[in-house]
């Protein structure tokens, strides 16, 4: 169940940085030094290979995929897709902080929201594991 909360609070931060993406709905975010969520997210990384699609539409299907995983209780399913989203989330951080020099708050919860679905998601395949 924690997964599927962890999905749906993912899903609803994507949804959000979406719409104010598309949208002149002015971002939620403090401005300093390091957290900027403007600066990252109007970098050429908040778009998806170049288009017009920001990063948080494929946090959506992420997310979404996510939460149907783990209803669906499809533990070494959803440990492998969680992997995949530490990865990119790993990638996106280092993005944030070494190219662009800012963090945005959003984004690391985002993030924060896969490396928890990715521990729930080995901790229940190690319980598999053992239990077996």
């Amino acid at each position: 169940m924690l997964a599927v909360l962890a999905s749906v609070a993912g899903l609803a931060i994507s949804v959000y940085l979406t719409v104010v993406h598309f949208s002149t709905i002015p971002l939620a975010c403090p401005a300093n030094a390091v957290v900027n969520c403007e600066q990252v997210l109007s970098s050429r990384y908040a778009v998806i290979g170049g288009s017009a699609l920001p990063t948080s539409v494929a946090g959506i299907v992420w997310f979404a995929i996510s939460a149907g995983l783990a209803l669906l209780r499809r533990r070494q399913a959803l440990l492998a897709w969680a992997s995949i989203g530490l990865v990119t989330a790993l990638f996106l951080v280092y993005v944030e902080i070494v190219q662009l020099g800012a963090v945005c708050i959003w984004c690391t919860a985002a993030h924060a929201m896969v490396l928890l679905i990715f521990l729930i998601a080995l901790m229940r395949s190690e319980v598999d594991r053992v239990g077996t």
